[in-house]
């Protein structure tokens, strides 16, 4: 009986990890947004509505890449 729920503990380590991974990835992508736009705002080239979607579109791209990790 032990034995049968050997691959279903691995498994639930492994979906931890990618999830744990998926994590760290969006929240490194939630700052790197944030500088994103302060970099935009201070160097004056866009509206404050381009540099939005600057961020917006840096978290998107970071919320792919860890649905690409987790999935």
């Amino acid at each position: 009986m032990f034995l049968a729920t050997l691959p279903d503990l691995s498994w639930s380590t492994e979906q931890a990890q990618q999830r744990r991974a998926g994590r760290d990835v969006k929240q490194e992508t939630r700052q790197g947004a944030r500088s994103t736009k302060q970099a935009c705002r201070a160097a004056d080239e866009k509206s404050n509505a381009a540099c939005r979607q600057d961020k917006r579109q840096t978290k998107q791209t970071g919320r792919q890449d860890a649905r690409d990790i987790k999935y």
